[in-house]
């Protein structure tokens, strides 16, 4: 049905209800009748195939209609769910009323809506009653409070549906959906303003339930250590979440858990609901001989009572149902970048990982960043693959935290099997331990196997190991009923979860026990502090079966990003990383997501793919991993972005998709702002293994290439510094010139041919934590300053004693006069080449490292008497550059500074001329300089 018979159909809708309105708006004619009459033909209108005419299996439904009957005072589902043919997200809710119901007004509709389309994350959702058409915001907090008016953002009558009909079909059809119109809607700035995540919600209240229990256990529990309460806190909010999933996916009792705060101990009530959910689940997670802890533990009756109220309506926003089990898994990555500390005092404090500190936070892996990787690893592992042959795939991501990769893994593969099932019909088949209900989902007896034979993960962390299994193990019970389950306990007679303590393991994926080779003269308390810290891991010990057939198959994940140094990183472990890897060894910068690249090459997969920060492509520092890398894989492909992928980072990433025995050219895609991914180019990286380059094509490469090999390296006419890093500056920094003190120049003071400063420093008082510490280094004069951030070169003269801050370089030199360098550093040519082939982070927080800045091309040769001659006038010109930035800083007058800016700006000019013709560049070649450099 096309847009103008869409329109026909709701036209003869609108006229059927104005006719029998008064009939329609008696209670008598009610919500079933209402649907039938005119919901479902509206949205059949709109091109959605709400009968399921198309036949798809309950998985792959667009429309999906709810059924359940509120129960014991919960508030039941919304009557649609909208989403696009094979994917889990859903794109709306609509619930509907009966015309007898007042949508405009009615506060608690609108708040269970919204409420529901939060948990779910669909930005908008409808309520209606075909007269009235009320769009609401889900995207903002529901309050119960609030009026009906709250978060609406369009409000629409029967009698305004032709006229509004365009709006109606552009955001809501199928069509719009598919052709990404109904997303332009919902990204709009319109409803955004004042909305908060709802993963950040959900982390407040994690926070504030963990500090209630952990306050109680170390109160009551003085013989507890820190450790301790960690483990049954994380505990016992897991298995209230686990259980509370369950409950409104109807899995478990709504409100059983209410039954352990009528009378008695309270914990220990909740202790004997966890131990019969062990016999129904059989997780880990409910496993009273692995934990001897909590049994042990009291807890406050007024502790646990606060905490469960807190998890039912409608004291909570959360409606478990609905919510993806992703929200979980990013809002506990939140969760468990912190630790409890509990003072002598028995005062609990809530504070961030070291680790995390060092990292700069915490940052969740974006669901469309898991969805790239796994389609493009696991995906065409299995793509044609029987359930059978899938059997032997083996997947892991070594750095697991909260899941995130693995439950796209196991999502993948989840659809994979329905889909080959539904296929070859086994949902119409009545066969003994069929793998397929006749609904066409997948029996638990299967997602179990799913689960025990392709999933696995390794973490450092022990609370996200668990919270990694509690994320597979809700995925798992997605979709099933408590009918479901206890048909299935009857049919296969055991326990409805695999215990997947085998599957994700809590160790070191760096470090093995050969790690205590070269330590044998430590004592026994000694060894044992350290192996508590270090956590090594032996994979083959670890995962026997796995490595029994060959090894992992894929590898997957978001490794951390930290940059390793001698004061960061304890010296037996520095030890160790320089004795096993490769990476470690080279290159003045090293971090630990080179060490997690090459180990995935020990491992051998058959593809693996990583998100990783993007000075991978280009600078020196990487250059040993990327040959390890090249000489065991072919990189398939390659993704930059054109923006930041992690929230609030300042550190641009890439991704690459790396497999084994093939040569085909690498394709570079861009991923945009909008999610939408495109093919930029496909080049041979073979040729090139010092840099992966794929920010430029292959002619500017040429070009950049000539540039290159007509100088030589910055770094063989001088010797370059970094300015010194400050622990607390801004304590220490003070505003006036004083006897003692010495200008102290930040990266924000500086442009192109002048600085300025209104900050001085005592040297002596500095706490110097990194960089430059020798004062002599820091004195010496003249010299040039070089700013560190940015995406063109931005180059001073210093001809007195300063001290330097890190965001700048500084260099001196007794083989070429600084100004003449001065000149070419701060031309369009440099700059250009700068930007093409150096800069890294170019995605927000642009920077140039040292070690690239050294490699920039200086053409120098006075055996050339042309050259001698540019040589000489770009001094005389920089000369000129700094008198005029002098007179137009000293100037007062607005004629006088306009003059000035115009000479500057000839000058400039003159310089990049000079310049040009010092390369030897062509007149095609300049323009190109032209149009792309920013100086």
């Amino acid at each position: 049905m096309d847009k103008r018979q869409a329109l026909q159909k709701i036209s003869s809708l609108v006229e059927q209800f104005s006719e029998h309105i008064e009939l329609y708006k008696k209670n008598s004619y009610d919500e079933a009748q209402l649907r039938i009459d005119f919901i479902n033909k509206f949205w059949k209108a709109l091109g959605w195939d709400v009968e399921n005419e198309k036949g798809a299996a309950e998985f792959n439904r667009e429309v999906i209609y709810e059924d359940r009957v509120k129960v014991a005072g919960r508030m039941k589902a919304p009557d649609y769910r909208f989403r696009l043919m094979g994917s889990s997200q859903r794109k709306f809710f609509v619930e509907a009323k009966k015309p007898a119901v007042a949508i405009k007004l009615n506060k608690e509709a609108a708040y269970q809506l919204r409420r529901y389309g939060r948990s779910a994350q669909t930005s908008v959702s409808i309520l209606t009653n075909f007269e009235e058409f009320s769009v609401y915001d889900c995207s903002k907090r529901p309050n119960q409070n609030d009026s009906a008016a709250s978060a609406r953002i369009r409000y629409i009558t029967y009698d305004q549906y032709v006229e509004t009909f365009d709006f109606i079909y552009d955001t809501f059809s199928y069509e719009a959906v598919v052709k990404g119109r109904f997303d332009k809607f919902v990204q709009s700035d319109t409803h955004k303003r004042g909305s908060v995540t709802l993963d950040k919600d959900f982390v407040e209240d994690l926070d504030e339930w963990r500090k209630y229990l952990a306050t109680s256990m170390a109160r009551n529990n003085h013989q507890l250590s820190d450790e301790e309460i960690n483990f049954a806190v994380q505990l016992t909010i897991d298995r209230l979440i686990f259980l509370r999933f369950c409950e409104d996916r109807s899995v478990e009792h709504y409100k059983n858990l209410f039954s352990a705060v009528s009378k008695g101990d309270y914990f220990k009530n909740l202790l004997f609901i966890f131990k019969q959910a062990d016999d129904k689940y059989n997780s880990g997670l409910f496993d009273f001989e692995r934990d001897r802890l909590t049994p042990k533990i009291k807890v406050d009756n007024k502790v646990i009572r606060t905490i469960i109220e807190a998890l039912y309506y409608p004291d909570c926003e959360y409606e478990f149902s609905v919510m993806p089990v992703e929200i979980l898994g990013n809002a506990y990555e939140q969760f468990l970048g912190k630790v409890i500390r509990v003072t002598p005092g028995h005062i609990v404090k809530i504070e961030d990982k070291p680790e995390v500190r060092k990292s700069g936070g915490v940052y969740y892996t974006p669901q469309y960043i898991v969805e790239y990787i796994v389609k493009n690893t696991v995906g065409k592992l299995i793509g044609g693959k029987s359930p059978k042959e899938i059997e032997k795939i083996k997947i892991v991501d070594p750095a697991c935290g909260s899941g995130s990769f693995l439950l796209g893994v196991f999502q993948c593969l989840l659809n994979h099997h329905a889909q080959w099932y539904t296929d070859k019909q086994y949902h119409l088949k009545k066969i003994k331990d069929n793998p397929i209900t006749p609904e066409g989902r997948l029996t638990t007896a299967e997602k179990k196997k799913i689960l025990l034979n392709n999933i696995f993960g390794v973490d450092l962390d022990a609370n996200a190991v668990e919270v990694t299994k509690l994320s597979l193990l809700l995925k798992a019970m997605e979709g099933e009923t408590e009918s479901s389950i206890a048909q299935q306990l009857q049919m296969f007679h055991e326990r409805v979860l695999p215990d997947l303590d085998k599957n994700i393991l809590c160790g070191n994926s760096l470090i093995g026990y050969d790690f205590f080779d070269a330590t044998l003269n430590l004592d026994k308390e000694e060894r044992k502090t350290l192996e508590k810290k270090i956590k090594p891991f032996d994979w083959k010990l670890s995962f026997p079966e796995v490595f029994k057939q060959g090894g992992f198959d894929a590898v997957i994940g978001n490794p951390p990003y930290l940059k390793l140094t001698a004061n960061n990183t304890d010296l037996n472990i520095w030890n160790y990383y320089q004795r096993i890897f490769k990476s470690f060894s080279g290159g003045s910068s090293k971090n630990i997501f080179q060490l997690f690249l090459e180990k995935v090459v020990l491992l051998s997969p058959v593809t693996f793919s990583f998100i990783v920060p993007e000075a991978l492509l280009t600078t020196e520092s990487n250059g040993t991993v990327r040959k390890i890398i090249t000489q065991n894989y072919n990189l398939n492909s390659i993704v930059v972005f054109d923006h930041f992928v992690f929230e609030d980072a300042t550190i641009g990433t890439t991704i690459i998709v790396a497999q084994k025995d093939t040569k085909v050219k690498t394709k570079v895609i861009l991923i945009d702002k909008t999610k939408n991914a495109s093919l930029v180019q496909a080049i041979n990286l073979m040729a090139s293994l010092e840099s992966w380059d794929v920010s430029v094509d292959s002619k500017t490469k040429g070009f950049l290439k000539t540039i290159s090999s007509s100088g030589i390296a910055l770094s063989e006419l001088c010797e370059m510094s970094k300015g010194m890093v400050v622990k607390d500056r801004t304590e220490i920094l003070e505003i006036k010139k004083s006897k003692n003190n010495l200008p102290f120049l930040l990266g924000n003071c500086m442009s192109r041919y002048y600085y300025k400063n209104d900050k001085y420093a005592e040297y002596k008082k500095l706490e110097i934590i990194g960089g430059t510490r020798d004062y002599e280094k820091h004195t010496l004069i003249p010299r040039l300053l070089i700013r560190r951030t940015g995406m063109n070169l931005c180059v001073a003269y210093s001809e007195k004693p300063e001290l330097i801050e890190s965001t700048i370089y500084f260099l001196r030199s007794n083989k070429v006069n600084l100004k003449f360098l001065m000149g070419l550093l701060n031309s369009n040519l440099l700059s250009y080449y700068l930007q093409k082939k150096l800069i890294t982070n170019k995605q927000g927080f642009p920077q140039v490292l040292m070690g690239q800045l050294e490699q920039l091309p200086i053409k120098i040769d006075f055996t050339i008497k042309k050259d001698k001659s540019f040589h000489d006038e770009i001094i005389q010109l920089v000369d000129r550059m700094l008198e005029l930035k002098k007179e137009e800083l000293e100037s007062k007058l607005p004629a006088e500074q306009e003059r000035l800016k115009k000479q500057i700006e000839y000058t400039d000019n003159k310089i990049d001329l000079i310049v040009y013709q010092l390369y030897g560049l062509t007149k095609e070649e300049i323009k190109t300089v032209e149009e792309n450099a920013h100086v």
